[in-house]
């Protein structure tokens, strides 16, 4: 049997690792039932999921009834997914216009630049109410805030920093973390780096984002350069 505070420490990075989930909402059409529709998503500075969704969608129209939803994600790449990891974020959608996490959310999602010339999208985030995570036989918890919201001291003018660097004047160094967490990078494709916090990192392969963990927790930006410097050489 896993303890409390164990689980909350693997759903917490658990949630980290996934860019994607379910996004259930009060259905206006069909009162009374949920509706199921499937997000990208990527964490503020307090650590919730920020998304972007249109105003034509059923979602968002929802939304405005309603603002009580939940996002369920599920582990990416398991043969059996039953068998990996999920998590239930239940809590109330509410609009964001904060620079620091609409820039994470493009750093993320860069084709989402595009999609205000089209349809008129707006950016939420996901404010907890309470978790439920699963990680396993017997690792089953509901989880309060606490313990499954962790904030991300580097957001904003940090992490920006960080990745302008790395993207900039370190693309060998990018490539040699694919090949050390083992992704393919395509031919014709430069990694680059999407996200940073206390504990890992993301690189953007394509459309694919690759989450990859320190040895340790990053404290300051300098600690952020020697894991990185770290791992290159190891690798």
């Amino acid at each position: 049997m896993v303890d409390k505070q164990t689980s909350a420490k693997q759903a917490r990075e658990f949630l980290r690792s996934e860019t994607s989930g379910v996004l259930s909402t009060q259905s206006r059409v069909l009162e009374g039932y949920p509706f199921g529709s499937v997000v990208p998503f990527c964490l503020d500075a307090d650590g919730y999921p920020v998304i972007l969704i249109s105003n034509l969608a059923q979602h968002t129209r929802n939304i405005s009834k309603n603002s009580k939803v939940s996002l369920t994600v599920t582990q990416s790449y398991v043969d059996d997914v039953q068998t990996g990891a999920r998590l239930t974020w239940v809590g109330d959608a509410e609009k964001i216009t904060d620079a620091v996490s609409i820039n994470r959310y493009y750093s993320f999602f860069p084709e989402s630049c595009d999609y205000h010339k089209t349809h008129d999208f707006e950016f939420y985030r996901i404010v907890p109410v309470r978790s439920r995570y699963i990680g396993g036989f017997g690792d089953i918890h509901w989880l309060d805030n606490s313990l499954t919201a962790e904030a991300n001291p580097f957001a904003g003018e940090v992490e920006e920093s960080v990745i302008s660097h790395m993207n900039l004047d370190h693309q060998e160094a990018l490539q040699t973390y694919c090949c050390q967490f083992e992704i393919k990078v395509p031919e014709g494709v430069l990694p680059k780096m999407a996200g940073v916090d206390p504990f890992g990192f993301y690189v953007r392969v394509g459309k694919r984002i690759v989450r990859m963990t320190f040895s340790g927790t990053a404290k300051t930006a300098g600690d952020i350069r020697q894991f990185l410097v770290k791992m290159a050489r190891a690798a």
